[in-house]
């Protein structure tokens, strides 16, 4: 008899469920980054402040978002080890954004359907945080650093659809 993952035996996810729950936190960080095109250093910092933002999930009270993080950390890289991720330019931003907005949309259902209102409420908190992290880690524009907009308008927008979404 062979042991069933955790995520199978503990919370009763598919391995394409568990997929979408541990792929989202890592696409809502790139998603986040590529609302406004602001170069890459600042995608940089951008990425370095969401990756400490989902790896901050493995010391969460929620045991899903505790284990979403670990295996996604497991995967990508602990920034506590010095791990980066690699600096992502999607081709079509605007797609990138509506396809990570459907999946969140999907994993939000998906959450409501299988898990209580707690966990599910944990999940979606976790996600709008890496997504509030990675907006708010550069500022875009200004000179030499100094100046500019903290949140762009379209990170503004970027944030806002997705709690919108994580919220119906």
């Amino acid at each position: 008899m062979t042991e069933q993952p955790l995520y199978a035996s503990e919370f009763g996810f598919s391995d394409d469920e568990w997929g979408l729950l541990v792929g989202l936190p890592q696409s809502v960080l790139t998603a986040a980054s590529a609302a406004e095109s602001d170069g890459s250093r600042r995608t940089r910092t951008e990425n370095a402040a969401g990756l400490e933002s989902i790896a901050g999930g493995r010391e969460s009270a929620s045991p899903l978002v505790a284990a979403v993080a670990g295996e996604l950390i497991a995967r990508v890289g602990d920034p506590e080890a010095g791990e980066e991720l690699p600096v992502i330019e999607p081709a079509d931003p605007r797609a990138l954004i509506a396809d990570v907005l459907d999946r969140a949309a999907k994993a939000s259902t998906l959450l409501t359907n299988r898990v209580t209102e707690g966990e599910a409420g944990a999940y979606r908190h976790w996600l709008l945080s890496i997504a509030e992290h990675v907006v708010t880690a550069a500022s875009t524009g200004g000179l030499l650093g100094l100046g500019g907009d903290e949140v762009t308008e379209s990170e503004r927008r970027f944030r806002d659809e997705l709690a919108h979404v994580l919220n119906d």
